[in-house]
């Protein structure tokens, strides 16, 4: 339902009961003043939060003669229906004139003929069915008490209210792949778009919609669509969002899987594309100029060398051009990074990484406006590649902590990077937070933190590389990065074994760099361990 709430005394006139709390018990709850939770009509006194002014949402438990649905917006997108929980409300079958009246209900009738209250209307807006209340200057209130980005990881999507029926603080997991139909006539008033339901499971699951209004929330998006891994959002949001014979611009430096997918597959589309450095404006307004682009598609920061672009810049001169702007924003986090209001029109991110956070689950996520990700979410019900939803737990398990765990990955990162690049027998070192770095004065604009992955050229060959590697004795040699256990690789083995070292040299992977992803472990303890690495070579 959507909810304004309101410190003022106001009362319902309707025959409903209504809760905070998730239990469908039917019996008026005696709460505690200052508890979190919506008191049921005493005295026609309506308090939220003990009456500090705190916003909640609310369920209502309307009487079995009620069909609850949700509006056709909520139904094209299903991503709102955490916040929303139950969005209209329609007579089925008449009045039951047999039922006799529920105690709540009695208690709304007594407590609205009362003149010292006025009753909160019920309004239609957009097929939803809203609470107007108000605040001590009569005005609507939609404040949230969750104001930072710490707060919002732990709480969105949940604590006011989600679209499970649960007392529990944690969010169920919904294993299910149908939701079923009472009757023939509620099935025909879902296709006739007059009832809501995820139909199947392809189509969207309670858990899965929590773990989407997390991120809208940390992204400030209006919708967020999660799947089940990074390179299906990316493949999805390319082939959804650019037409049959497009053009597009991405960077040199990226993720090689998403350089196969543009090299290979989307030329089979007819669709093209120029590729330029992440600095080159020059050439990207020389793009823009001379094809019809549809899409601007790039890390920010890149993989492996971290190079960062000018998102705001981009975003203007794409826009101007009628281009598209997606930004992969998972080396950045959407802590130290908010892509959306930098101008981008949608941001990108393998959940995989730092957003799950614990090396123990896939998946990928976009997010942006509602018209743009509901084009995404169209195809994407066509194509599959759907997140379980034992894996959306664990992407709402994981995000609880995003905060803590970055701000530690930021701050060992930092540090060691500066070790590093002191260091003799270090080369080169790629991290966005060194002065060094060929954009840092556009990530100190746009970022808060520069992330916990760095990378580095030892002074060597591939062998002395590998003696180095192999040294260490905390990281895992692995391909992820962003969990709790800091992971190091060497891009030439790990990603690019497969193609000769004249080869590898033009994406400029040399046989000595090292991508290191920092974890939460013991600052002192990851230097000790990389300085002894170091000695040993």
């Amino acid at each position: 339902m959507a909810v304004s709430s309101c410190p003022c005394p106001r009362v319902f006139n309707a025959s409903f009961e209504c809760r905070s709390g998730p239990e469908f018990s039917g019996a008026a709850r005696g709460d505690k003043p200052g508890s979190c939770r919506f008191s049921p009509l005493r005295g026609g006194t309506a308090s939220f939060f003990g009456g500090d002014g705190l916003s909640s949402s609310l369920i209502f438990r309307f009487p079995p003669n009620f069909v609850r649905q949700l509006s056709n917006k909520a139904r094209r997108n299903c991503s709102n229906i955490g916040v929303a929980q139950i969005v209209a409300a329609k007579w089925s079958n008449g009045h039951a004139a047999d039922s006799p009246p529920s105690a709540a209900a009695q208690a709304a009738a007594a407590a609205a003929s009362s003149p010292a209250a006025t009753p909160v209307e019920l309004t239609a807006v957009d097929d939803v069915a809203v609470i107007e209340g108000c605040n001590s200057n009569g005005s609507v209130q939609k404040e949230s008490f969750l104001n930072s980005d710490g707060s919002i990881t732990v709480h969105a999507g949940e604590r006011l209210g989600r679209g499970i029926v649960t007392d529990a603080i944690t969010t169920p997991v919904v294993n299910t792949s149908a939701y079923f139909f009472k009757k023939t006539a509620e099935l025909i008033e879902f296709k006739e778009k007059r009832h809501i339901s995820f139909e199947y499971g392809r189509y969207g699951n309670p858990t899965t919609v929590v773990a989407e209004e997390k991120i809208s929330a940390l992204e400030g998006a209006e919708s967020t669509l999660i799947m089940a891994s990074g390179m299906c959002a990316s493949t999805v949001m390319l082939m959804a969002l650019v037409p049959a014979g497009g053009h597009i611009v991405t960077t040199t430096d990226c993720y090689r899987k998403t350089r196969i997918f543009i090299e290979t597959m989307l030329p089979k589309m007819g669709i093209t594309a120029t590729v330029i450095d992440p600095a080159d404006m020059g050439g990207l307004e020389s793009a823009l100029n001379q094809s019809n682009v549809s899409l601007f598609f790039t890390e920010s920061p890149t993989n492996p060398f971290l190079r960062c672009v000018d998102i705001e810049l981009v975003s203007e001169l794409c826009h101007r051009k009628g281009a598209l702007v997606c930004i992969d924003g998972t080396f950045a986090t959407p802590l130290n990074q908010k892509a959306l209001a930098l101008g981008a029109d949608l941001v990108l991110h393998s959940a995989t990484k730092y957003i799950g956070g614990h090396n123990d689950v896939l998946a990928g996520c976009i997010s942006g406006s509602l018209e743009l990700v509901s084009q995404v979410r169209n195809l994407h019900h066509v194509l599959g590649g759907t997140l379980n939803p034992n894996a959306a737990y664990l992407i709402i398990r994981g995000m609880k902590t995003l905060h803590l765990r970055v701000q530690q990955q930021n701050s060992t990162a930092l540090r060691m990077a500066k070790i590093l690049e002191a260091h003799p027998k270090v080369k080169h070192v790629y991290y966005p937070g060194l002065p060094s770095h060929p954009e840092h004065h556009i990530a100190k604009q746009q970022m808060t933190g520069f992330g916990g992955v760095v990378s580095f050229e030892i002074d060597g060959d591939l062998m002395t590389t590998i003696k180095f590697v192999d040294a260490l004795k905390i990281p895992y040699i692995a391909p992820s990065f962003g969990g709790c256990e800091s992971i190091v690789d060497q891009p030439a083995i790990m990603s690019y074994w497969d193609l000769s070292q004249s080869e590898r040299l033009k994406y400029g992977i040399k046989d000595n760099l090292v991508r290191f992803s920092f974890g939460v472990e013991d600052f002192e303890d990851v230097k000790a361990d990389v300085l002894q690495a170091l000695a040993a070579i």
